[in-house]
């Protein structure tokens, strides 16, 4: 299998804060959008390939095969959800006459990745809607807090140059009590298992990260492919919420998953890691400062969650 590093930066600016819902959390007016930056070719030879987008190219009104330089933004058909409630994300991808995208091109075997974090980092939920044939996404989701959330979509339109990244705000109606982000730590806990962290994220410089996975103080060497490779690594910056999504580098099944990542600027990342391991998706989350420094506090305060949508307050998957 091949696998290769993809980085996409997203850097939103702060707009007008939600109204009735809760008097917390700020929105996107408008979507500001960083075009994907590849930083190498990848395949997607392996993983999980069924269950992308629910409708089939070609199909839907106004269809139109994208233009390289294309602009996108997100149609939001439901900008409030309920905290602790069983919902549901729709939307469309529209371009700037309003018409909704229906013709993509699958990266990593999904014709769309949808990432949903809370505003102060400590939800995260990796989800992959699917497509009606008029172009609308929809995906069930329960998020736990209230508050202010932001949703990515991690997309490529058929015939583009490269992918894109829209994003768009998501207010969760409930009682609200921010939470501060987690300290940073370089071990991180999930369902048994023990995450690792080697590396520092440098501003403005590539580096490497190396994320190594054991269970039962055993290294894991036979992890299996999700979504066409090992592991998929999504960082967000506190504050403005700068987006990343880093494919690993070629290397074994396991224990170490090698990523290369790049950064604009200083700050501090929630880095949330996913991976499979007999049979089941996880996801274990870090915080870390790029700053260059190393963290070498011990275990105690990353942490993770299994996989399932809904599972906990770190992570979750949709299929």
């Amino acid at each position: 299998m091949k696998t290769a590093l993809r980085i996409t930066a997203f850097a939103a600016a702060l707009g007008a804060t939600f109204g009735t819902a809760y008097a917390v959390g700020s929105g996107l007016d408008p979507v500001i959008d960083k075009k994907a930056k590849e930083a190498a070719a990848h395949t997607s030879d392996g993983g999980h390939d069924s269950g992308g987008g629910g409708g089939k190219e070609g199909e839907g009104h106004g269809e139109q095969p994208a233009a390289s330089g294309a602009a996108y933004r997100i149609g939001l058909k439901t900008p409030r959800l309920t905290a602790d409630q069983r919902g549901e994300i729709r939307f469309a991808i529209e371009d700037e006459a309003g018409r909704p995208l229906t013709s993509y091109t699958r990266e990593h075997g999904k014709e769309l990745h949808l990432i949903v974090a809370s505003r102060d980092l400590t939800v995260y939920r990796h989800l992959h809607p699917e497509r009606d044939a008029q172009g609308v996404w929809s995906t069930p989701v329960e998020l736990p807090e209230a508050g202010s959330y932001r949703i990515f979509a991690d997309f490529k339109a058929k015939g583009a140059a490269e992918g894109t990244v829209q994003a768009a705000e998501v207010a969760v109606a409930g009682p609200y009590k921010p939470k501060e982000l987690p300290k940073a730590s370089p071990v991180a806990k999930v369902d048994g298992y023990e995450v690792r962290l080697n590396g520092a994220l440098k501003p403005g410089k590539a580096s490497e990260l190396v994320l190594s996975v054991s269970k039962d103080g055993k290294p894991v060497k036979n992890l299996q492919p999700y979504l066409g490779a090992y592991g998929h690594l999504v960082a967000l910056r506190e504050g403005d919420l700068e987006y990343l999504h880093v494919h690993p580098n070629e290397g074994p099944a396991g224990p170490d998953i090698s990523f290369t990542a790049e950064t604009t600027g200083k700050g501090s990342y929630r880095l949330f890691l996913d991976f499979q391991h007999e049979g089941k998706v996880r996801t274990a989350a870090f915080t870390v400062h790029a700053d260059g420094a190393v963290p070498d506090s011990g275990p105690g305060s990353g942490s993770g969650t299994g996989s399932g949508e809904g599972s906990g307050e770190e992570g979750g998957h949709g299929h």
